[in-house]
């Protein structure tokens, strides 16, 4: 991954696609997660906080938790600091499969399974695809989750009533955005995920009834895709 959100996040208009309607400029600009492209931000270093024995600890407990995960089915809210909310399902089958579709009125479903993560527009009937190592999905699918790793730098972490919260940006690219994951500990599960972007606009993903670690059939990530691509 190159960074967890591009310059233009506010806006989040994705390039070469066609002119939004205000309900998908909605969906765009609060699924940062899932389909930013990611543009290398000037080199600038940053510098993490300090990371303590205790830290260290924690730190390796929600990696080996998240790497336990293997799937996850849940409904979502999202809601952003601008005022835009949108709700919707979402689909993980690690290390490659993501769907995630939005609720009427916003006809945006977007679906990874593999190198691309494609972006449907079920109104329009179209698609763009974008590598999935180019957005910030490729953080929840990777093969191995390890917040010590040279890639990451950590910025900010913290344990109170019993959540955990742990902020970290790209090394390569800080300037792209910093992403916020929030745990419940005891027993530990994965609540909610924050970004922030460069502009300071925060995005954040709450899971509603999720589900880990259940079968989830292959079917539900295949689309056809050939047939949009055929009406471009």
């Amino acid at each position: 991954m190159r960074g967890f959100l591009n310059k233009a996040q506010t806006a989040f208009t994705l390039p070469h696609y066609p002119p939004r309607t205000a309900s998908m400029r909605k969906a765009l600009s609060i699924l940062a997660l899932c389909v930013a492209v990611m543009i290398p931000a000037p080199g600038h270093a940053v510098e993490g906080m300090e990371i303590t024995p205790e830290i260290s600890t924690h730190l390796t407990k929600l990696g080996a938790y998240l790497n336990g995960i293997k799937s996850i089915q849940s409904d979502f809210v999202q809601i952003s600091s601008t005022g835009d909310i949108a709700k919707g399902t979402l689909l993980l089958l690690r290390p490659k499969s993501l769907r995630i579709e939005y609720a009427p009125p916003t006809p945006i479903l977007i679906v990874a399974n593999g190198e691309y993560l494609s972006y449907i527009d079920t109104e329009l009937d179209q698609v763009n695809h974008i590598p999935v190592d180019d957005t910030p999905a490729a953080f929840l699918l990777r093969d191995n989750f390890d917040f010590k790793s040279d890639d990451l730098v950590i910025t900010g972490f913290e344990r109170a009533a019993k959540a955990a919260r742990i902020s970290m940006v790209q090394r390569k690219d800080p300037l792209a955005g910093e992403l916020t994951l929030v745990f419940a500990e005891d027993p530990m599960v994965l609540r909610q995920w924050s970004i922030i972007d460069a502009q300071g606009t925060a995005t954040h993903v709450t899971l509603i009834n999720a589900r880990f670690d259940f079968p989830i059939p292959e079917s539900q990530f295949n689309v056809d895709l050939k047939a949009l691509d055929n009406q471009r």
